[in-house]
């Protein structure tokens, strides 16, 4: 069980009342949690990467079927942890992560939202000049705008670290939520900017066509529609699917 399911089973425990999600009356896979028969889980690459994600997520999203912050999780298990943000405390397994010596960590965050802060903005460069022994370690506010922005303000841990402002050059092709803002993209996303940035190619490809499929494979069984497995990010995949004498 990957970090983001576990703090959904988690929240799902402690809960007064059931979360009530769009489409709930839908049979799901258990793992990947889309409709049985548009399952995203035989689709699932297996590509390495050398650095990790921290997901700081706001409450309802572990329980959201349309967080792509499970993405990650699901590809990298071992490298992707998640806490669910708290104004008032603060999880110690979360301030260990970021005070691990193996790690560099960096909050990913637009630099105009951030005065004062050290602004990494070419990460290679940054990582050879100040830590190249120390992996990259991604901190992702994983909630709508107007949260993420709250979260920063009132996370005093995150202050002093480094931000790693990205520069999109293409809009959101997100669309299972809607957003105000084209500019703004999804976590998935914004991982695979950090993965370029960071020199990852074949993660930042599997990734971004993983999280192209899980979108199409989404809005096929809420539109009822079918899916086209010849489609681009399809062939992409079939590069970083394990074989047989892997799985």
């Amino acid at each position: 069980m990957h970090a983001v399911e576990r703090l959904r089973q988690q929240l799902i425990r402690q809960a007064t009342k059931p979360f009530l999600a769009r489409g709930m009356r839908l049979k799901r896979c258990p793992t990947c949690l889309l409709a049985e028969r548009f399952c995203l889980c035989g689709w699932r690459p297996q590509v390495a990467s050398d650095a990790a994600f921290c997901l700081l997520m706001h409450a309802a999203e572990p329980l959201k079927p349309t967080n792509t912050g499970r993405l990650m999780a699901e590809l990298w298990p071992e490298q992707t942890q998640a806490f669910v943000w708290s104004r008032t405390e603060v999880d110690p397994a979360l301030l260990a992560v970021l005070a691990d010596p193996s790690w560099q960590p960096y909050v990913v965050f637009p630099a105009e939202f951030a005065p004062g802060a050290e602004i990494v903005e070419h990460l290679e460069q940054y990582q050879a000049a100040h830590n190249p022994a120390r992996k990259p370690l991604f901190i992702l506010l994983d909630a709508t705008w107007p949260q993420a922005r709250k979260m920063f303000r009132k996370s005093p841990y995150l202050q002093g670290l480094p931000i790693l402002s990205l520069n999109p050059d293409k809009p959101s092709a997100y669309r299972l939520r809607r957003s105000n803002r084209e500019e703004h993209l999804c976590t998935a996303e914004v991982a695979v900017l950090c993965l370029e940035q960071a020199g990852e190619v074949d993660a930042a490809l599997a990734l971004g066509a993983y999280f192209e499929i899980f979108s199409s494979r989404y809005l096929a069984a809420r539109l009822t529609r079918e899916v086209d497995e010849n489609a681009p990010p399809y062939q992409l995949l079939k590069r970083f699917l394990p074989t047989p004498s892997d799985v």
